[in-house]
């Protein structure tokens, strides 16, 4: 098949290829999906054309336009799918008059409007919170399967099982390819930030293994925060996310010490801290409103534009969080509040409320209540007790660096 025109530079390595595709996955996908009304055959075309790309790039070199080229592959493939079956005459006009544009702009029509209804596809209610992640890393994302395995500790049959089930339950619930109107639209939009969340928090702080966080997912979380921003920029909560993930991402080199230790905000090196992403997070907290990430977003601010920490408005940041505790009801918000109040009232105020929180089920295994626990009893000078609490946080850990972090405190 010839290539079309207008090539540059030379390919020799598939990380080329891969860095464009990461780019370019998502608006491939989503613009076969539109033309298609198939998600599975979308994807097929989509990995059709990347093949190809692997094969031709290093003999003929990038196309100026990679997505262009990967489109006009895509839907030459397409089209001679659908010769062979009845569907034909309908997608025909779609396809066709489209075939051979090697301009991407030209070639798919509100491509922007396609990438969102990717995104509000990929995180359905209809679909597991697992399986919303993974195919959202899939087809948003464009990560691969053994990338996502990797990434969340599982192999790559198990992320390949979780992403097929998810496209046969998104086809046998006729999920449409839309991005949904009226009461509908803030419970689905609820759903794909929530994904976008749960990436860039397992990248932040990573929940289990043997690293404390995992760069590439919370770079991901950005990127896709990013996109949403742009193509959803009159929603305040898509705005709080956003600055949320930049303000906490900001602090990201100053978390790890030199062997890949965990180091606490009142040990960070505040120097090393990203001012670019600081002052980007406050621009987007401007354009946030009083949801649960616009509240998260402003205590983050708090503590990004303090010197210290005993400097941080911890009176604000404690009257944020019972904000937050009562748009969510959660018990982990509570928690996080007992150390903003210990800060702002003393630490007998916040292990008040931790204790009050002791019996709460689904606290019960949450490591991070006996290691506040643990800490506030440090600050009231007993220190036995402290002990137990860090041992026992230290039992709970599921990440060896924390685990490691929290030991330490009990020795100490």
């Amino acid at each position: 098949m010839p290539s079309p025109p207008g090539l540059i530079g030379r390919v020799t390595a598939p990380e080329v290829v891969s860095r464009i595709w990461r780019t370019e996955a998502a608006r491939l996908v989503a613009g076969l999906t539109r033309m298609t009304k198939d998600l599975g055959l979308a994807e097929d075309l989509a990995q059709d054309a990347l093949v190809a790309a692997l094969e031709q790039w290093p003999e003929s070199g990038v196309p100026d336009n990679p997505g262009a080229w990967l489109m006009a592959v895509s839907k030459r493939r397409a089209i001679d799918h659908f010769r062979r079956s009845e569907r034909f005459r309908s997608v025909a006009p779609y396809l066709a008059a489209e075939a051979v544009v090697p301009d991407l702009d030209a070639a798919v029509d509100h491509i922007e409007d396609d990438v969102l209804r990717l995104m509000f596809m990929s995180c359905h209610p209809v679909l597991t919170k697992e399986s919303r992640v993974a195919l959202t890393l899939r087809l948003v994302g464009g990560l691969s399967t053994r990338e996502i395995a990797r990434a969340y500790l599982s192999t790559e049959t198990t992320v390949a099982q979780r992403i097929s089930r998810a496209k046969r339950t998104i086809a046998e619930a006729g999920v449409a390819f839309e991005v949904p109107s009226g009461p509908e639209r803030p419970e689905r939009l609820a759903s794909v930030l929530e994904v976008v969340y749960l990436i860039f928090n397992e990248g932040y702080a990573a929940t289990s293994g043997d690293d404390w966080v995992r760069p590439a997912l919370s770079d991901e979380a950005l990127r896709l925060g990013r996109l949403l921003a742009s193509l959803a920029p009159r929603e305040p909560e898509v705005h709080g996310l956003l600055a949320l993930m930049q303000l906490q991402a900001s602090r990201s080199a100053a978390r790890i010490g030199p062997s890949g230790e965990a180091v606490l905000l009142r040990d960070q090196d505040r120097g090393r801290w990203d001012r670019k992403l600081i002052a980007a997070g406050l621009e987007s907290l401007r354009r946030a409103g009083s949801g649960p990430y616009g509240l998260q977003a402003a205590i983050a601010a708090c503590h990004a534009v303090a010197p210290s920490v005993e400097e941080t408005d911890w009176v604000r940041i404690a009257s944020l969080y019972t904000e937050l505790a009562v748009v969510t009801g959660s018990p982990v918000v509570e928690l996080n509040r007992a150390v903003a109040v210990a800060q702002a009232y003393g630490p007998a105020a916040g292990l008040e409320i931790v204790d009050g929180l002791r019996e709460h089920r689904a606290l019960r295994d949450y490591h991070l209540l006996p290691s506040v626990r643990g800490e506030l009893l440090t600050t009231l000078g007993r220190a036995d007790e402290a002990r137990a609490e860090y041992a026992r946080a230290a039992e709970l850990a599921t990440n060896e660096q924390e685990r490691a972090l929290l030991r330490r405190r009990a020795a100490t």
